[in-house]
């Protein structure tokens, strides 16, 4: 069963694309794999105190992308292969990128100042482990 046990909200961000990046980060880092069991709408929606229908949102997102499959009162279930995997993986990279990149630039930050900060934290996150 994926776990949201680490999922937190964020102000700012709909909630359902909260719920794809938390799952789309999970098939990158090789925690959520195929065939791996989603929680039911209803029970998500109430472990994370949300609507119904958000949660709705997000898997209904995840199914049109062929991420998962589900059907109508039965469980729904990652469906991974390599090409799915290769998308997503470039997919939340190239985002994750952008958004940083265009973040440092609306800072001023000249391109040596953002990868100099980039080293900083990476070394940081490697220490916290």
């Amino acid at each position: 069963m994926i776990s949201f046990d680490n999922f937190k909200l964020r102000d700012g961000i709909p909630v359902y694309l909260q719920i794809l990046e938390h799952i789309k980060q999970g098939i990158v880092a090789g925690e959520i794999v195929n065939n791996d069991e989603l929680p039911s709408r209803r029970v998500l929606s109430a472990l994370l105190g949300l609507n119904p229908n958000t949660v709705q949102k997000a898997y209904r997102i995840l199914e049109d992308e062929g991420l998962i499959e589900s059907h109508a009162g039965a469980k729904s279930y990652m469906r991974l292969d390599g090409e799915k995997l290769r998308r997503v993986r470039d997919e939340l990279i190239e985002r994750v990128t952008l958004d940083a990149a265009e973040a440092f630039k609306r800072m001023g930050l000249t391109k040596a100042e953002a990868a100099a900060l980039l080293e900083r934290y990476w070394s940081e996150v490697e220490e916290e482990k």
